[in-house]
């Protein structure tokens, strides 16, 4: 014998009539958390954010652009310092 029972009724319904916990308001809270930091992060990424750290105006950023082409040109003139061949 087989018995096949349909109910129609939304999630909502199904919930209460099992007695589980509405999750909404948390689900909602963390969501807002989440998309709060994100855009945080996203604007920490923003290209003019960005630029403007590396090239700041003034001696700060003059020294740090100095310090970046003599880390290069040092770099450079050791050849890298990895792969050399001898002979």
């Amino acid at each position: 014998m087989k018995v096949t029972v349909d109910i129609d009724c939304t999630p909502e319904e199904a919930r209460r009539f099992f007695g589980l916990p509405d999750m909404k308001p948390m689900q909602d809270a963390v969501m807002a958390e989440m998309q709060e930091r994100l855009m945080l992060g996203i604007k920490q990424m923003d290209p003019d954010v960005v630029l403007k750290g590396w090239f700041q105006g003034g001696q700060a950023g003059m020294a740090s652009m100095e310090a970046l082409q003599k880390m290069f040109w040092g770099q450079f003139a050791e050849g890298g310092g990895k792969g050399e061949r001898k002979s």
